[in-house]
């Protein structure tokens, strides 16, 4: 899937549409925001826009970009704080990470099962990632002068079954940019009611959809009917994730 390309992003980010467009975000994204003290924050795809609103009460923040789009430096006027990176092979340590804000990413993932797989390694335990895709039945998944017309659009359902299937509780929803993605400037000056009117009255049809999900610390561990039926498990068992076979509790003499 082709990436979107660091020079596109910077532009977009930089033009009169993709100014209001990080203001609906960014407005969008405040309520679910709950503070973490001494959080330390990864941005993950093209954060940069959103970096600069949220990462000034973090210890520290870092912004991922993935190689195949290309970096742009952050923050500007000091020292860089981006890297390249591989999505599926991200350089951090183990449940080192605080929150992960992840934009322009999700949908450009070759493999979005390994991705939130890698996501939930480095998260601490009880780390918040939050997603922003393209809603894929939203008016901008549709056009092509956007970022978010480019990869794969998703939808609350998807979203859900990804994050669940890779040890995460989706927690909270939220939508933005309910306004058509204007070409003409002048159009730009009714953005902001279109946004609080799109958000009662066309939900559905939002630009993104957003969810902050919450990393799962245990699973079960699955019980086969043979098993069952010789009663060789005594009660659930619960297995930290990544844990080895010799983790698991079995009664004595199976």
């Amino acid at each position: 899937m082709t990436n979107a390309d660091i020079i596109d992003l910077r532009d977009f980010y930089a033009s009169p549409l993709g100014v209001q467009a990080a203001r609906a975000i960014s407005l969008a994204l405040t309520p679910i925001w709950a503070p973490i003290s001494e959080e330390r924050l990864v941005a993950i795809g093209y954060g940069t826009p959103f970096l600069d609103r949220f990462a000034v009460d973090a210890e520290r923040a870092l912004s991922f970009m993935p190689a195949p789009q290309g970096a742009a430096c952050w923050p500007h006027g000091s020292a860089s704080l981006t890297a390249l990176v591989g999505l599926e092979n991200l350089p951090l340590g183990d449940a080192s990470i605080d929150r992960m804000l992840i934009v322009h990413g999700l949908e450009f993932a070759e493999s979005p099962e390994a991705f939130m797989e890698e996501i939930w390694r480095v998260l601490a335990p009880g780390g918040r990632v939050i997603i922003v895709a393209p809603n894929r039945r939203g008016v901008w998944a549709r056009f092509e002068h956007t970022p978010f017309g480019s990869g794969r659009p998703w939808s609350r359902g998807q979203l859900q079954r990804l994050l669940r299937g890779a040890m995460f509780t989706p927690a909270t929803f939220s939508e933005a940019l309910f306004f058509p993605p204007f070409r003409r400037r002048a159009l730009l000056s009714v953005t902001t009611p279109l946004e609080r009117l799109g958000r009662t009255a066309w939900p559905v049809f939002a630009g993104v959809v957003m969810v902050e999900a919450v990393k799962q610390l245990y699973r079960g561990v699955p019980v086969t009917s043979r098993q069952l039926a010789r009663k060789k498990v005594a009660k659930p068992a619960l297995v930290p994730a990544g844990a080895g076979a010799g983790a698991r509790r079995w009664p004595s003499g199976s």
